[in-house]
């Protein structure tokens, strides 16, 4: 039960956009721009179209490029969080007691 919460996260706090929530985002705006034809006072529907699309797009980029590149498993089928590539790693002394 704590080992769920504990990857859950904090409650309270953003969660980090998804490829499932970019694409959500770029369907409900290219919806708003060129399926909505109705006209409102206070909002531009087309606008904010464009604007959910372009924060879509922005959130597609930045998951695909941590899922394959920044993510901690990325990072180790590249072998740079391997602590024998490390230059500056050190043998700990075995401590006995």
């Amino acid at each position: 039960m704590l080992r769920r919460r504990l990857a859950e996260g904090a409650r309270g706090y953003a969660r980090p956009v998804t490829i499932g929530t970019s694409i959500v985002l770029i369907a409900i705006g290219a919806m708003l721009k060129y399926a909505v034809t109705a006209e409102t006072d206070f909002i531009d529907l087309q606008t904010a179209g464009v604007v959910l699309m372009v924060v879509g797009i922005l959130g597609l980029v930045l998951s695909l490029l941590y899922t394959f590149m920044w993510s901690p498993q990325a990072q180790a089928r590249a072998g740079r969080n391997d602590p024998r590539n490390d230059p500056d790693r050190y043998e700990q002394p075995t401590r006995r007691y």
